[in-house]
């Protein structure tokens, strides 16, 4: 399993090329044994000696760098291989052992070309999924969308491709995760969801639910779901989960989501209440196709009766559809 870590190094290699100071990308590519680092990790080196990120937890970064540097003075890529000692794993917290290989580029003609990762960082800062492609014999790449590596972006998987020479490094946005109604099943969902890696928000403009107290530390939007939704934006890295009950309340949120292209929608109720809620959105002028992506009742069927256990059926639901779509 291959996952790539949504961190700062493209756009600190942006920066510090734009400086003069030059800097060199170095990106894990893949790991054997134990690795507290997974593919598609970065390390962004300046051509003054200054580092951000991290390919290996401190085990390899002293000799990446030196290798950067000699990237930045003769322009070339190179791929590194280090054999990570047992000692050396245990002094950053590892029980054994391993292999890690590391793709060193410059930003240049000859790395990665400057107008490419000013490319990239423009997709990651509006959210848009993308992928850095490159050669690990000879550098230098593009960027691809989704429809080239479909699978690789379901998966958040960067590696490398059949032939042993296409390096892909997936760029997927953070994940998301709105909630509609502050009720009990989300605040046990909301941690939970932070925990999975989920960048949540809860939507409730009834001050009784959406309040700091029930959900301390989160974000809280009290504007009416629709409101709240059109502002935030839901896109293909957000999921969605309404949890009010309220008609009022939920389906104005549906109309928003529905015309969207977020990876999920659940909602709350029985099966009477979900048939109900299909016949409002088809005398709105919903095709079946378009309410068929609602999960209601939502979550999955695992017998779930408390708040707790309903909230861990519906992440359930989530990641599964995000990850094994039929």
């Amino acid at each position: 399993m291959t996952d790539t870590i949504f961190e700062s190094a493209p756009e600190q290699a942006l920066d510090w090329h734009k400086a003069g100071q030059g800097a060199a990308l170095a990106t894990v590519v893949d790991t054997w044994g134990s690795a507290p680092r997974r593919a598609g990790s970065q390390l962004v080196i300046s051509g003054g000696g200054e580092m951000q990120g991290s390919v290996s937890g401190g085990c390899v970064e002293g000799a990446v760098m030196v290798e950067a540097l000699e990237a930045l003075e003769d322009g070339k890529a190179r791929l590194l291989e280090f054999g990570v000692s047992d000692g050396d794993a245990f002094a950053v917290g590892l029980a054994c052992g391993g292999t890690i290989r590391v793709f060193v580029e410059p930003v240049g003609p000859t790395g990665i070309p400057a107008e490419v990762l000013e490319a990239l960082v423009a997709a990651r800062t509006a959210r848009r999924p993308a992928a850095y492609v490159t050669s690990l014999s000879s550098g230098g790449g593009h960027l691809a969308t989704g429809g080239d590596f479909p699978n690789r972006f379901r998966m958040d998987r960067t590696g490398v491709e059949e032939d042993g020479d296409t390096f892909v490094t997936i760029h997927n946005p953070p994940l998301r995760l709105a909630v509609v109604g502050g009720v009990h099943i989300a605040q046990a969902l909301v941690p939970m969801a932070r925990i999975a890696g989920f960048d949540p928000v809860v939507i409730d403009p009834r001050a009784a639910f959406g309040s700091a107290e029930r959900f301390p530390g989160e974000t809280i939007l009290d504007d009416w779901p629709d409101e709240a939704l059109s502002a935030y934006g839901l896109d293909t890295r957000t999921a969605l989960v309404l949890l009010t009950h309220d008609p009022k309340l939920d389906d104005p949120a549906l109309h928003i989501a529905l015309r969207s292209p977020c990876f999920y929608i659940g909602t709350l109720g029985s099966k009477r209440t979900h048939g109900k809620r299909l016949e409002r959105l088809a005398e709105a002028g919903f095709k079946p196709d378009d309410v068929a992506r609602i999960h209601g009742p939502v979550g999955l069927d695992i017998g779930a009766a408390s708040p707790s256990e309903i909230a861990v059926s519906i992440l359930s639901e989530i990641l599964k559809t995000l990850r094994k779509p039929e």
